[in-house]
């Protein structure tokens, strides 16, 4: 495994420690920092917020958004706009990052989980399907869960590093179900399913400026929808749900102090004039990583078909467990950081009695799948 790290290092144009995945500062970024600061208008009102959440909007193809202090509460929100209540109920996949099941918690909802594909390593449209017919019945235009007696309000696929699901498909399925499509677009910010963009499909999407996304301010997020009652209700909820006043100080309902700050919104504005350059990049080093590991018979995990992702993290898949415990052990002994893909959901304490489908392809991936370095290199 030596060649591989000093492939890695040659990639990197060194042989000090090599990060997962670091953010680049090469545009506009202390330009904008220093007007903001300039203005005074450092908090959750002013220029950046309005303008990031206007070409935001465009670059996704949305005709509106919402900006948030992370992609953890863009998605608690989410839910929220999609009439997610307590003890209701949110279908999932079990290989997605903690933030997924988390927002379901933070309102008091029950994750179920249903297998992902091999081929996205997102959500299966097939296995969705079979769980809403073998456990649930629609009953007064909702579907309720024959097994626990719930409804069954939302479902939030994610597209796992980047790499979308097919997500028409379980459109069709939630639609036909009644049930809400909510999308985890947290790590797929460029990616795009059948030239539509990720985030877009479901009644609202939910993205992430986490200090290791492509684009980051430190972290942030942003919530897409086309309907504008949901946009004007998404930031009523995360300005507090204040009632419009000269002075008044005047709150109607619960609401949330989720609103991105204009300091971090004059990052990422700049962040997002170089996205087609970061872009272009992690193509690069897809390329390169699969020439490479072709010849080491390791699999270099590609975009899936009707698919342009991202390459937000760049993953191999290994031929089990060991050899990915293996690769782990010497590439971080060695100064090369990779890392495994999640623990399923569902094997986590808190969500360890969820009912869940039949996980054969999520615990497959789980044992192989690592993530190797996926820097842009500009």
């Amino acid at each position: 495994m030596q060649n591989i790290v000093e492939f890695i290092q040659d990639i990197y144009a060194t042989k000090e420690f090599i990060p997962l995945h670091e953010p680049r500062f090469i545009g506009n970024e202390k330009k904008y920092l220093n007007d903001c600061i300039d203005s005074t208008f450092v908090s959750s009102v002013g220029k950046y917020v309005d303008r990031l959440e206007k070409e935001f909007a465009k670059k996704v193809d949305s005709k509106y958004a919402i900006a948030t202090v992370n992609g953890t509460a863009a998605l608690h929100i989410s839910l929220i706009l999609a009439d997610v209540k307590k003890d209701d109920e949110v279908i999932t996949q079990p290989l997605t990052f903690v933030a997924t099941c988390n927002a379901i918690s933070y309102i008091g909802a029950n994750p179920v989980f249903v297998d992902v594909d091999l081929g996205t390593m997102g959500l299966s449209p097939e296995s969705l399907k079979n769980f809403l017919e073998n456990n649930c019945e629609i009953i007064e235009n909702m579907c309720v869960n024959k097994t626990t007696g719930k409804t069954i309000k939302a479902c939030v696929p994610m597209h796992t590093f980047g790499h979308p699901c097919k997500i028409d498909e379980i459109k069709y399925i939630c639609d036909k179900w009644h049930i809400v499509l909510v999308e985890d677009a947290a790590e797929s910010l460029g990616s795009y399913y059948k030239d539509k963009h990720t985030g877009t499909f479901g009644k609202v999407g939910a993205f992430s400026f986490n200090g290791n996304k492509i684009i980051t301010s430190g972290g942030g997020g942003v919530i897409v929808t086309n309907d504008e009652t949901l946009a004007k209700k998404a930031k009523y909820l995360t300005t507090t749900a204040k009632v419009p006043h000269k002075y008044e100080y005047v709150h109607d309902q619960i609401g949330y102090n989720y609103r991105l700050p204009n300091i971090n919104a004059a990052l990422l504005v700049a962040q997002l004039e170089n996205l087609g350059a970061f872009l272009n990049s992690k193509r690069e080093l897809a390329h390169r990583y699969k020439e490479f590991f072709a010849n080491e018979k390791i699999e270099f995990i590609e975009e899936p078909n009707n698919s342009k992702s991202n390459y937000w993290l760049q993953a191999l898949l290994f031929q089990d467990k060991q050899q990915r415990d293996d690769f782990l052990e010497f590439t971080n002994e060695n100064g090369v950081m990779t890392r495994p893909i999640w623990k399923l959901m569902n094997e986590l304490e808190m969500f360890k009695n969820s009912q869940c489908s039949e996980l054969n392809n999520a615990k497959y991936l789980e044992a192989r799948v690592v993530n190797i370095p996926s820097s842009v290199r500009v």
